[in-house]
Parts: C-alpha cells; sequence; structure tokens
C-alpha cells in the first residue's frame, strides 16, 4: 500500500494576499483555485516540483483568526527541502523573507528558520548526503 499526505490545511486571513506571498515571495505555483461558492475557495499553492500542497484556508471565526500563524504552538511547522539551499536563502533574502536565525550546519542538514507572512516558523534545509557505508 502506497500513501502519501497531499495537502496541508494552513489558515489565512484572505486568499489573495496568501496566494501573492507564497507565489511571489517563496516561489510556490498556484496549483488550484476554486470558487465553492459564499465566499470560500479551494485554493492549493505548491513548492517548485513539489508533492504536498499547502491549502489555504480563509479564518473564518474568531477562534481560527487566533490560530493564524500559530498552527503549531510556536514550533517549527514546516519543512522546505530545497535541493540548492544557498540559492534559495539568498533569492529568499532578495524577497524580503524573515529569518529568525543565521543559516546553520546540523548533521541532517544545512538549515535555517524563517517566518512566512502570518508568523508561521518554517526549517529552510537541505538534508546533509546520506553517509556510505563501506
Amino acid at each position: 500500500m502506497k500513501q502519501s499526505i497531499a495537502n496541508i490545511a494552513i489558515l489565512v486571513p484572505d486568499y489573495d494576499e496568501a496566494i501573492a506571498y507564497y507565489r511571489d515571495i517563496l516561489g510556490f505555483s498556484l496549483s488550484e483555485d476554486t470558487d465553492l461558492g459564499a465566499g470560500k475557495r479551494w485554493v492549493r499553492v505548491t513548492p517548485p516540483k513539489g508533492e504536498t500542497s499547502l491549502l489555504l484556508a480563509r479564518a473564518s471565526n474568531e477562534e481560527q483568526h487566533a490560530a493564524i500563524g500559530q498552527q503549531a504552538g510556536g514550533r517549527v511547522f514546516l519543512f522546505l527541502h530545497s535541493d540548492d539551499f544557498w540559492r534559495d536563502y539568498h533569492a529568499y533574502q532578495a524577497r524580503g523573507v524573515n529569518f529568525a536565525e543565521a543559516p546553520r550546519e546540523e548533521a541532517y542538514a544545512t538549515v535555517v528558520v524563517f517566518t512566512d507572512l502570518y508568523g508561521n516558523r518554517w526549517d529552510l534545509l537541505q538534508p546533509a548526503c546520506p553517509k556510505r557505508s563501506v
């Protein structure tokens, strides 16, 4: 059996503002934008060559608005893998992405934490090459 996560819902205050951020700042593609009526839309944005999309869910009540940017309780919420960390880091810097720290080398990856437009914490990381057994 094969299973995969297709979408991860992320609360946003406005569809169009969120589309612009994830598309123009992070370089994601708008994979789907379907009008569901009554002001609701099914909006998905996807990283370049990614398989999992963010489903942009417009907050519709006070509880949901309060959770925008805090869906992981202040911890890193999403992990964006890159095939070229420094290319993406410098591109994001040039586009004004808010980094919470300086890039660092860990045993598992080159990594940096950034926050998106809403305060969600992300790891941008390039996994370390797996060690080869001899």
